[in-house]
């Protein structure tokens, strides 16, 4: 029986996970968004708010607690700096997660893992689909 398991296994063993989820949320810090599978972005989403919410206290032992997991100076800075100033007010939920299909290859359910408000730039998608709707 499962009781109070929490997490998934992927298949994996605990270091090889520990090292895929630290290098997810660098990526989503950095990038403010990334695609992957639908149980992945689930975990992942935990784990970032977590750290998220020890960026917003900005104190030294809370950079420490997060350096063990973000190891990249630039996202630890872009952490502390814009993102946690961005959250402040905000309570919680930091990470939107967006269903957007299944894989071609394996079929895989594949889903968007995005910081709320995020800064960057639209994508060429979203581009496309305002100028459509412009041109009506």
């Amino acid at each position: 029986m499962k009781h109070r398991v929490v997490g998934r296994r992927f298949d994996r063993t605990t270091e090889h996970r520990t090292a895929m989820f630290r290098n997810m949320v660098t990526s989503l810090l950095q990038h403010e968004r990334i695609t992957t599978t639908t149980p992945k972005a689930k975990d992942l989403k935990r784990i970032a708010e977590k750290i998220i919410t020890q960026a917003k206290r900005g104190t030294v032992h809370a950079r420490r607690l997060v350096h063990r997991d973000v190891r990249d100076a630039e996202v630890l800075q872009k952490l502390f700096g814009p993102i946690a100033e961005r959250f402040k007010t905000r309570p919680g939920g930091y990470t939107r997660l967006i269903r957007i299909g299944r894989r071609q290859g394996d079929n895989a359910e594949l889903a968007v893992v995005e910081l709320v408000d995020r800064s960057a730039p639209q994508t060429e998608t979203d581009g496309d689909v305002e100028g459509a709707k412009e041109s009506k």
